[in-house]
């Protein structure tokens, strides 16, 4: 009964987990491949194109106000010198960027 229950507990466990990281997988991917080369793969803008862009951090007081919709609009309409990636990302792929970056604000 006890084995079943750590069995049980265990699936759940991992599952969740599993779950966890899949779900910030495809974010983290696409931050990598369309993101990182400009903002740093921690998200401290500490890039040659980020420097020479005055990229700023991800976690500056002027990031960490801005809200997820203000987020994704930037995203999708670009914003000084950052290209716009509506037409490039599909809505849900800019929401997960969008996500992976909040989780790179915590860090």
């Amino acid at each position: 009964m006890k084995t079943r229950m750590a069995i049980a507990i265990l699936s759940v466990v991992t599952a969740l987990a599993a779950t966890t990281v899949f779900a910030q997988g495809p974010g983290a991917a696409t931050y990598k491949a369309k993101c990182a080369m400009c903002h740093a793969a921690d998200g401290s803008g500490a890039t040659p194109a980020g420097k020479a862009m005055k990229t700023p951090s991800f976690s500056s007081p002027e990031m960490m106000k801005m809200t997820t919709a203000e987020l994704v609009a930037g995203t999708k309409n670009g914003k000084g010198k950052m290209p716009a990636y509506s037409g490039k990302l599909t809505g849900a792929q800019i929401a997960e960027v969008v996500a992976y970056i909040q989780t790179l604000q915590k860090k």
